[in-house]
């Protein structure tokens, strides 16, 4: 499977659970972390749990990948490394305090038409 079928499929079902303020970015040629970045927001602590929680048994029930780490359970800032992308769900006030948004402002953001970010 690519990275950006994986993209795709995270998107929709981070939109599909209301998450907010979606936005995937390509950073492939910024660094050798990953190819993408995938950053949202949750409306408490729980719902950024539960997204996360959506997006681990939506991948790795219908496309059969887990993933190789997750940090931050308990805190409002979860990460959920698939390897070449890189999922970070916030809540506001978290993504507003770490704004990765700003960090990594020269890579290119991917544009889905039937989400809206």
């Amino acid at each position: 499977m690519d990275s950006y079928s994986l993209v795709d499929k995270i998107v929709h079902v981070l939109d599909k659970k209301k998450a907010e303020k979606i936005k995937a970015i390509k950073i492939d040629e910024l660094t050798v972390l990953a190819d993408y970045f995938i950053i949202a927001s949750g409306t408490s602590n729980t719902h950024v749990r539960s997204l996360c929680e959506d997006v681990e048994d939506a991948v790795s029930s219908e496309l059969g990948i887990e993933p190789k780490n997750i940090e931050g359970k308990a805190t409002g800032w979860i990460l959920i490394d698939y390897g070449d992308v890189v999922l970070h769900v916030f809540t506001p006030e978290q993504r507003a305090y770490y704004d990765l948004e700003r960090l990594w402002s020269d890579a290119e953001e991917l544009k889905f038409d039937d989400i809206e970010s």
